[in-house]
C-alpha cells in the first residue's frame, strides 16, 4: 500500500475504530439510548426518518450556503482593504477582533427582533460566524508580502496597485483556501445555532424536537448529517485548492 493509499484511508479507519469502540461500550455497559445512543441506534433512526432528516438537511444546507456565501464577499473586501494599507490595519483589525470575540449565539434573540423568525437570523448568523477568518487570512497574506519583492516590482514600474493584485493576490490565494475551510464549519454551527431558536426549519429545529421528546437516536443522526455536510464542503475546497495552488505545497506536481 503507497503513502497516498494509506492517508487516504487513514480516516476511514479511525473513525470506523472510534464507531465500534462506541457500540462496543454502549452495549457493555448497558447505556440507555435516552442518554447516549449506540451507531446501531443512531442508524435506524436515520433510516426511519430520513425524510423528515433530508428536508431539514437541505434547508440547513442552502441557508448555511446563502450566509457563507456573503461571509466570502464581505471577508475578502474588508481583508484587501485591511491587508492594502497599513491606516486601514491599523484602525480596522483590533475592532474587528472585538467584534469576533463577542458570542455570536447571543446576537440571534437581536436578529429575530430585527428580521423575525426564519430564514433571516439563520443566514446572518452564518455570515456573522464566519466572516471573520476570511478577513484575517486575506488580510494577512497582504500585509506579510516581502518587501524586498515589492520594492523589486515598484523599481520595474509597478505601482501599488499593480502589486496587490497581480502578487498579492495570487499569493493570498492558499491563505484564501485554508480560511474557506474553517468558516465553513462555522458556518454550519451558526446556522443550526440560529435555527434551535429562531426557526421552525432546519437541523437546528430538528434537533430541539428530537431533544423534547426524547429520540435522542434521531438527534445525534441530525448531528451526523451536518457533520457530513461540513466535511463534503471541506474536501471541496481542499480540491480546488489543490488544483488552483498546487504550486504553494511541496511535492505538487
Amino acid at each position: 500500500m503507497t503513502r497516498n493509499q494509506t492517508e487516504r484511508l487513514a480516516p476511514w479507519l479511525l473513525l470506523t475504530v472510534i464507531l465500534l469502540l462506541w457500540e462496543a461500550i454502549c452495549r457493555g455497559l448497558g447505556v440507555s439510548e435516552f442518554i447516549f445512543p449506540a451507531p446501531s441506534r443512531i442508524w435506524e433512526q436515520f433510516l426511519r426518518f430520513y425524510p423528515v432528516i433530508g428536508m431539514h438537511a437541505w434547508h440547513t444546507f442552502w441557508v448555511t450556503m446563502v450566509g457563507f456565501g456573503l461571509s466570502i464577499v464581505v471577508g475578502v473586501l474588508l481583508g484587501f482593504l485591511i491587508g492594502s494599507s497599513r491606516t486601514a490595519y491599523a484602525a480596522l483589525y483590533p475592532l474587528m477582533t472585538a467584534f469576533n470575540a463577542l458570542p455570536k449565539a447571543a446576537f440571534v434573540p437581536i436578529l429575530v427582533v430585527w428580521f423575525g423568525i426564519g430564514v433571516g437570523p439563520a443566514i446572518l448568523t452564518a455570515f456573522l460566524i464566519s466572516f471573520f477568518p476570511i478577513m484575517v487570512n486575506i488580510a494577512t497574506g497582504l500585509a506579510t508580502l516581502e518587501p524586498e519583492l515589492e520594492d523589486v516590482l515598484r523599481v520595474l514600474g509597478a505601482k501599488r496597485w499593480d502589486v496587490l493584485t497581480k502578487v498579492g493576490l495570487p499569493r493570498t490565494l492558499p491563505y484564501f483556501y485554508a480560511s474557506l475551510k474553517v468558516a465553513i464549519t462555522l458556518a454550519f454551527v451558526g446556522t443550526t445555532v440560529s435555527e434551535m431558536t429562531a426557526s421552525n426549519q432546519g437541523i437546528g429545529y430538528l434537533l430541539i424536537s428530537a431533544g423534547s421528546s426524547l429520540q435522542m437516536g434521531l438527534a445525534f443522526a441530525g448531528l451526523f448529517v451536518v457533520g457530513i455536510m461540513a466535511m463534503i464542503m471541506y474536501e471541496l475546497f481542499s480540491w480546488l485548492e489543490k488544483r488552483t495552488t498546487a504550486w504553494a505545497h511541496r511535492g505538487s506536481h
